[in-house]
């Protein structure tokens, strides 16, 4: 018969790769419990916010347009349209 002797640090690093590893999958499995579902309302909010913040007091009726417009479609499909990002999976409430 013979027999394996581990080397004095290898059962250490056993030992830190299972902790890894079991670290590891509870991060994957756990799920945000606090945080709410975003709403179509609340990004017409900021999006009206955005429009308040600028300089330019002419374009400003026209961003508020736009905010009403993005505000209707993410109503019908759940999906926010901010331009350059669009973003879907939200209430439609």
């Amino acid at each position: 018969m013979v027999q394996i002797i581990d080397s004095p640090g290898t059962a250490s690093r056993k030992a830190a790769m299972l902790i890894a590893v079991l670290l590891g999958l509870s991060l994957l499995s756990s799920v945000p419990g606090s945080s709410a579902p975003m709403r179509c309302s609340g990004e017409q909010k900021t999006c009206i916010a955005n429009c308040n913040k600028s300089l330019d007091r002419s374009s400003i009726s026209i961003c508020l347009t736009n905010c009403g417009k993005r505000q209707s479609a993410c109503l019908k499909t759940g999906c926010w349209d901010s331009g350059p990002q669009r973003y879907c999976g939200l209430l439609k409430q």
